[in-house]
């Protein structure tokens, strides 16, 4: 319809973002594809600020892309060492322009019953308390660059949680989180995207997944396409190229996207039958006697 402004409620036709000189903070930058992001932004021009709990990680990182990177060792689960990072690279940049929350961490297998409540709070302080502590202090810098914001979710935040929920109500959470900072820093022409992850390999998902027969058990119950893996470096990927098109959503492998789409029916049916299935029951139970 020629001479008439389209509704873009999906952000599909954002305007294109160049990072060339652009400055960068990716947290978990240190490993995994927190160090693959980085790798493929300096690549195409952004300066970087690489955070890590691992200071020595966070250094390493930096050192392999010259001196347009600067690691900085902090937790993104202490509010105030974020607030410092933040600080930090404004002091060494003189500005903030994106911001990618990337820290991560996975639970112990157990049930809500059996868990470790310490091991619950962990995983939310780090993979949610953790994304606000990181993005928070940040948005005043972004608002001024009129820059963007990825918080990374995952797939796991539509699907089912047994044995791992600390993970999927956090990942969960943040995908909340990305939808608000979108509307939000839109009224000041700012942007903001959630990136969904199925699986990843990267260490952090065979300590999960591959480390025994429970780990294995757990990855057989997603049938294909859902099971497939990609690399760290084709995650990076996703989201360097998320990042260049102010994309609101990314996600990969594209085999969880009807699932994303459809999940609102497919969980009606799929929480049905896993709770029917004795299968998922001895599961259960082998997750339970763990602990």
């Amino acid at each position: 319809m020629r001479g008439r402004s389209l509704p873009d409620p999906l952000g599909w036709f954002s305007p294109t973002y160049d990072v060339t000189g652009k400055v960068v903070l990716v947290t978990g930058a240190g490993q995994g594809i927190g160090r693959e992001l980085a790798r493929v932004l300096s690549a195409r021009g952004a300066r970087l600020a690489l955070v890590d709990i691992d200071a020595v990680a966070a250094e390493r990182a930096a050192r392999e892309l010259g001196d347009t990177a600067h690691g900085i060792g902090a937790d993104v689960a202490d509010r105030a060492q974020m607030r410092a990072a933040v600080a930090t690279v404004i002091d060494r940049f003189g500005r903030l322009d994106v911001v990618v929350a990337n820290a991560g961490v996975t639970p112990v297998p157990a049930t809500v019953r059996t868990m470790d409540p310490a091991d619950f709070d962990r995983v939310v302080a780090i993979n949610l308390t953790g994304v606000f502590n990181t993005v928070q202090p940040a948005l005043d810098h972004i608002v001024r660059r009129r820059g963007h914001v990825v918080v990374v979710s995952s797939c796991a935040a539509f699907a089912p949680g047994m044995g791992g929920s600390p993970y999927m109500l956090t990942k969960a959470a943040v995908e909340q989180l990305g939808r608000a900072l979108r509307v939000e820093l839109a009224a000041h022409g700012a942007s903001a995207g959630v990136a969904y992850f199925g699986i990843v390999d990267t260490a952090m998902t065979h300590d999960m997944l591959d480390a025994d027969d429970l780990g294995r058990d757990l990855d057989n119950l997603l049938p294909w396409p859902l099971d497939v893996r990609i690399s760290a470096a084709d995650a990076a990927r996703t989201i360097a190229d998320g990042i260049a098109r102010r994309a609101p959503r990314t996600i990969a492998p594209r085999g969880w996207e009807p699932y994303a789409l459809l999940r609102g029916a497919i969980n009606v049916v799929l929480d049905s039958k896993l709770a029917a299935d004795s299968r998922v029951h001895e599961l259960v139970r082998a997750i339970e006697s763990r602990g």
